[in-house]
């Protein structure tokens, strides 16, 4: 049975937190070539706030800057799944503009996904009220396909595993 990992990347070190825990589960329990990981990277139609007399603006990018950041992108999921493929994965990527976890969501649904596998920030109280948390809304929006959602700390070593096995997870999906 072949599975399918979607795997939302934000370009930092804590974004990346997941990827040694999915290496581990996948290699603990699927052969190599039944995985198939789908790097997602997903920019925001907006670049900044701009603050007006009364009210705050937001601005979209130029095309060009989005051209560009879409570009800038693609290099980093290229570089990530590099690393992957040496290891033996079966990786491919992808850039989407957009809301992030509607895309995630969009695009986990078309790619037949069996599997979410994204890291969080761990962000609490007034910061996650005021920002949110994407594994928090992607979870909200997207009610059949499983979430695996790793907590990155500063240390990577922290991060722990608490699901059962991505076989029974697909199972169950």
């Amino acid at each position: 049975m072949k599975i399918r990992i979607l795997v939302p990347m934000d370009g930092t070190n804590i974004g990346e937190a997941v990827l040694p825990q999915l290496e581990n589960l996948v290699l603990n329990n699927v052969p190599h070539t039944e995985a198939e990981v789908v790097l997602l990277k997903v920019n925001s139609l907006v670049n900044f706030d701009v603050l007006t007399h009364d009210k705050r603006a937001q601005l979209p990018y130029a095309e060009s800057e989005q051209k560009e950041l879409n570009e800038k992108s693609l290099n980093y999921l290229e570089e990530v799944a590099k690393k992957m493929r040496v290891k033996g994965f079966n990786v491919s990527t992808m850039v989407k503009t957009g809301i992030v976890a509607e895309e995630i969501v969009g695009v986990a649904r078309e790619i037949k996904a069996n599997l979410i596998a994204m890291a969080t920030h761990g962000r609490t109280g007034i910061v996650k009220w005021a920002i949110g948390s994407t594994a928090d809304k992607v979870v909200r929006l997207e009610g059949k396909i499983p979430v695996f959602a790793v907590q990155a700390n500063q240390k990577e070593e922290s991060s722990v595993i608490t699901m059962g096995s991505l076989q029974s997870m697909v199972k169950h999906s």
